[in-house]
């Protein structure tokens, strides 16, 4: 891990910790619209996947599919949507969105179609717990 390291403020902003995986950091996007959860690789500099070693490269894809995995048996989505952008917050970020045909933007993206919804603050608790019991985040 880099000592350098540390969340985009915009991330830290619009997210809720579930707590670090060997190499990311978990995190909930502030959006109940969305069961939207962000891998943020804890690597100073790194904007594209690229930016990660080969090794570093192969733990991000297992920790996305372990996320994944996880997300997936807790909501039962149609669809999962995984994607690392970055063209608003340039620090490397892995989205996994589970999707469902009853949402609100189905079936476009995500983003800026509707209000960002905050969590009932009991269900972010539910939800942020039911991921670390999963993952085994402790």
């Amino acid at each position: 891990m880099s000592s350098s390291w540390s969340l985009h403020h915009q991330l830290a902003k619009d997210t809720l910790e579930v707590g670090d995986l060997p190499l990311s950091r978990l995190l909930i996007i502030k959006d109940s619209n969305y069961p939207w959860l962000l891998l943020v690789p804890r690597r100073a500099g790194a904007s594209d996947l690229i930016d990660l070693n080969e090794v570093e490269q192969a733990q991000l894809t297992t920790e996305i599919n372990r996320v994944s995995r996880a997300l997936k048996e807790i909501t039962k989505p149609d669809k999962l949507n995984v994607a690392a952008l970055g063209n608003v917050v340039p620090q490397l970020h892995v989205h996994i969105i589970a999707r469902r045909t009853s949402d609100a933007a189905w079936p476009r993206p995500v983003w800026g179609l509707v209000a960002a919804a905050p969590y009932d603050p009991a269900e972010a608790v539910r939800f942020t717990q039911a991921l670390r019991e999963k993952i085994w985040i402790t």
